[in-house]
């Protein structure tokens, strides 16, 4: 009998050993992929801010081209 209940209590230990490891290994992966994917969103969203930056400095290129042709202020300089 004591060998049965032996058995037993050895093979539901090696189930939940494996359990936890590859519960370890899957919360492994998906921390990683969780960084990976908020890396992409700040890479992205300082992709968007570049370009924001880049279409304030056109504008204010083009308003300042304008004022010089004009003889405005800009042609002063």
């Amino acid at each position: 009998m004591l060998d049965d209940l032996e058995t037993r209590k050895d093979t539901v230990q090696v189930a939940v050993e494996s359990a936890f490891h590859h519960v370890g290994q899957i919360a492994g992966i998906i921390t990683g992929a969780g960084r990976e994917i908020t890396r992409e969103l700040g890479d992205w969203a300082t992709d968007v801010f570049e370009i924001r930056d880049a279409a304030r400095r056109a504008r204010a290129d083009r308003g300042t081209a304008g004022d010089a042709e004009m003889g405005g202020p800009a042609a002063d300089a």
